[in-house]
């Protein structure tokens, strides 16, 4: 057996201690531009060449729907990309007993063509953000439901827990197994830095907390807890589903981004010495956020479902403003300051894909530090019904209205490469064509008796 290309900490991480289980299979993964994980389990004996030589894949499964039509890739003969295993995320698996895990990085498989590779493009907008002396910090905040697949249910599935008024509930009450609570305990054992985990606002709903950290472990983070908490649902019989809105009856999930900016080790966003405490640099990049919220609803909404939970009163924002600590706003500035200074942006669906919406954002925030944009003013109190001079301008409420924006906003287009935002707009659009053409179960209901 070799393990030669497993680093020397493998066997020391405190998952393999508790199991003290020889890794048999390596589970290489990387993200598709849904966020979805893709990847191979391989046997540890075949381990050292797919180092050396990478894993081969039909790039098409980056222009794939979620339906397996491939949109994008014919027009080229469906040629292949490879994904290299990147050593440094390798973990053990605490629920799966001898499977290691790691990401991968994605090049073409032949010199010079474009690959969709969502991971780079974030390092890329990482690259950029450095550029104007920044490094990036994220904290992504990511909320799913638990559900039980069952065909007498509408829609074939209901909740696991279907108690009111359960948000920040514990124990066996909001957590009957403890499941959501060995999660959070697997998790952290593989070093995602979660810090705690509680029952959300919607029946059935669960947040797991992860901390902050830099823009790209940030993001490789949260795509590794999505994949983990699928798999641990699925191995007790459940369904976690990130899906924005599965509820007609319910409220949505959504993935928040914190983000701040540091400068030789220190936070630029916080100047105690201002108005609120805050830089102007905060400003430049809140106004960024602004100036490409259109585009950015794309990557941070991507579904036809993302946009049910867009709705008044429901803790997502419908207008592109921002405010003081103000949970309605599409960019609030939390209360805590110095070392905490931050921006959050609460728009994000749970469906997003994190390297994509971490990388626009970053683009986007970007764009404003460098033309030194300046925010409009702060909205205050109900941001649905603000005042017209703050309220801001509506974000779009449909997917297609968010791609047309995209498609028009040639920072992001630069900043993400046409390969992705023209592959994403491609498979959105056939997405969006499906939906057009799919009869309903509310048009049965509505019309079928009486029209």
């Amino acid at each position: 057996m070799t393990t030669g290309s497993l680093p020397a900490t493998l066997g020391n991480s405190e998952s393999a201690k508790e199991t003290d289980q020889p890794i048999t299979s390596v589970r290489v993964l990387y993200p598709d531009l849904h966020g979805i994980a893709r990847g191979k389990d391989v046997p540890i004996q075949q381990f050292d060449g797919v180092v050396e030589h990478g894993l081969c894949f039909c790039a098409a499964v980056m222009g794939t729907d979620l339906r397996h039509t491939p949109v994008v890739g014919g027009e080229a003969g469906y040629p292949d990309l490879i994904v290299r295993p990147d050593l440094s995320t390798m973990v053990t698996l605490p629920w799966e007993p001898g499977v290691a895990c790691c990401l991968a990085n994605i090049e073409p498989a032949h010199a010079g063509t474009p690959v969709c590779d969502p991971r780079g493009a974030l390092a890329g907008a990482v690259a950029t953000v450095a550029e104007l002396g920044f490094e990036p910090i994220v904290g992504p905040e990511l909320e799913f439901f638990l559900v039980v697949r069952d065909p007498a249910a509408p829609n074939g599935i209901r909740r696991h827990v279907d108690n009111m008024s359960m948000v920040y509930t514990v124990g066996p009450l909001a957590d009957p197994d403890g499941l959501v609570r060995r999660m959070t305990e697997q998790l952290a054992a593989i070093g995602l830095d979660v810090f705690a985990m509680n029952h959300e606002f919607m029946n059935s709903q669960y947040e797991i907390n992860l901390n902050h950290s830099g823009a790209l472990d940030a993001a490789d983070r949260a795509f590794r807890l999505k994949a983990a908490v699928k798999d641990i649902a699925a191995q007790n019989g459940l369904h976690a589903t990130f899906m924005g809105k599965p509820f007609n009856d319910q409220g949505g999930s959504g993935t928040h981004l914190h983000i701040s900016l540091n400068r030789d080790g220190a936070n630029v966003f916080a100047d105690p010495t201002a108005d609120q405490g805050v830089s102007g640099e905060l400003g430049h990049f809140t106004a960024g956020l602004i100036e490409h919220a259109p585009a950015l609803m794309a990557f941070l909404n991507p579904t036809v479902n993302a946009y049910r939970r867009i709705q008044p009163d429901s803790l997502a924002p419908t207008h592109a403003n921002w405010g003081w600590d103000n949970r309605a706003s599409f960019v609030r500035i939390p209360p805590e300051r110095g070392g905490a200074t931050r921006v959050e942006l609460r728009v994000g669906d749970g469906s997003a894909n994190p390297y994509l919406g971490i990388a626009a954002t970053l683009l986007a925030g970007a764009d404003g530090l460098r033309r030194k944009l300046t925010p409009p003013a702060p909205v205050s109190g109900d941001a649905y019904r603000a005042a017209e001079d703050v309220i801001g301008a509506p974000l779009p409420n449909s997917l297609d209205q968010a791609l047309a924006a995209l498609a028009q906003d040639t920072v992001l287009r630069e900043g993400l490469g046409p390969a992705i935002v023209d592959t994403f707009l491609a498979m959105k659009g056939f997405e969006l064509e499906r939906h057009r053409s799919w009869v309903s179960d509310w048009e049965i209901t509505e019309y079928l008796h009486h029209l």
